[in-house]
């Protein structure tokens, strides 16, 4: 680890690095920021909140001036999240100057004393903390009001007819007996803690795991799965909580992601990608979606949060899905992005798809969805169906989601 923080700025003696002189230096860093690892920890042995430590034991060794943290809260808990809070407080008073980027309200509430709102990639406005509502601070983001975030704009006509149905979904570990339907032009919530099954169980029904037991039917028809190629031909398309290591290419270009799965398609019918379609079909979704690009060639990798989340959802639209799994859709992204995305799902819906939205953000299961199922510890512990009182939605879903409320089967129609 001590080599880590003294990376570019090793310690010599006699023309060696002293790796001794260097631990001993890192000790009382490490003591004061509550370290509970030492200087000899190998770096690759630490969780992802050591890590994070790490570098902030680097500024903190050389008396950095300017720490610079950006998102530094997407990968922690709760809990490593409120040491993180602790310790930026400790620095803040011990005189260092902090620039805290994050898309997140509550934790530019807990901590920032200005807030400076870029949009677009210009200066829209700074807010003092006196002057900081989230009201003000959401439209200088979006450039518009939002009341209404939430707002389900799909539930005027009654659901059609049953898209898929799950029966009796296992893998023998961490789902057990979960079956379900979900109908044409239906937004279906599914929520729980995290570590409930959510995940595994959308890999499951979608064929990119493999299930011990269980049936899945798509429009009344049985669907055999070996695969995702099995579930995507027969129209289910699953958008992945990880976009970076399971949904997109970050070193292939804009174009190159969307055009993925039809490309792949094509080469298994024999056939070979027509690139003035798929020129086309870029210039679509870019356009569609509002995708924010110079140009489709530039590598996926480059694009924000919310733009890498609009080309994969892009890449699935293509495969002109019946039934669309929505694994964490607006994780990372901010809330303009997030805008978008929801008008996105209510005018898929509206259009006849049938949804299957995974979220760890109560607001917009309760906002967005016709009815949510929950799961506890690998079941389907219950369902909650639609109403206009958001508050008691949220309340019957935790109870579901934590033992407190008495278990309830989904009906199945």
């Amino acid at each position: 680890m001590a080599e880590n923080i003294y990376l570019g700025r090793h310690l010599h003696h006699r023309g060696m690095v002293d790796r001794a002189a260097m631990a001993r230096a890192c000790e009382a860093t490490l003591a004061r920021l509550g370290a509970d690892f030492t200087p000899q920890t190998p770096v690759h042995t630490l969780s992802i909140a050591q890590r994070q430590l790490v570098e902030i034991a680097r500024a903190v060794h050389f008396e950095t001036r300017i720490l610079v943290m950006d998102e530094p809260t997407t990968p922690l808990s709760t809990r490593e999240t409120d040491r993180l809070f602790a310790l930026i407080r400790q620095l803040r008073a011990e005189g260092m100057a902090i620039i805290y980027i994050s898309h997140r309200m509550a934790e530019i509430d807990e901590l920032a004393d200005r807030v400076t709102v870029l949009r677009d990639g210009c200066f829209v406005g700074t807010l003092t903390r006196e002057a900081l509502t989230q009201a003000a601070l959401v439209k200088m983001m979006v450039g518009r009001d939002l009341s209404g975030f939430y707002t389900k704009t799909h539930g005027e006509a009654a659901p059609g007819e049953i898209m898929l149905s799950v029966r009796n979904m296992s893998d023998g570990r961490r789902v057990r007996g979960c079956s379900f339907d979900l109908r044409a032009g239906e937004v279906l919530g599914l929520a729980g803690l995290v570590g409930a099954g959510r995940t595994e169980l959308a890999r499951l029904v979608f064929g990119a795991d493999a299930r011990t037991d269980g049936a899945v039917f798509v429009a009344g028809t049985p669907l055999a799965v070996t695969g995702p190629r099995q579930s995507i031909d027969a129209g289910i398309a699953y958008l992945t909580e990880d976009r970076k290591l399971q949904g997109l290419f970050l070193d292939q270009s804009v174009h190159e992601n969307i055009n993925l799965i039809v490309a792949a398609r094509d080469a298994l019918r024999g056939g070979r990608l027509n690139r003035a379609s798929a020129r086309q079909r870029t210039a679509a979704a870019i356009r569609s979606l509002g995708i924010r690009v110079a140009h489709p060639q530039v590598n996926v990798g480059s694009l924000s949060g919310g733009n890498q989340q609009k080309v994969m959802l892009s890449r699935l639209l293509e495969t002109r899905p019946r039934v669309l799994i929505l694994d964490e859709p607006t994780r990372g992204v901010d809330i303009g992005a997030k805008a978008e995305i929801y008008r996105l799902i209510n005018e898929l819906a509206r259009s006849g798809v049938a949804v299957l939205m995974i979220s760890s953000e109560l607001p917009e299961v309760v906002g967005l969805c016709d009815r949510v199922l929950v799961m506890r510890e690998g079941e389907l512990a219950g369902e909650v169906p639609g109403c206009a009182d958001a508050a008691a939605m949220q309340e019957q879903i935790i109870a579901l989601a934590t033992g407190a409320g008495e278990q309830q089967p989904p009906v199945l129609h």
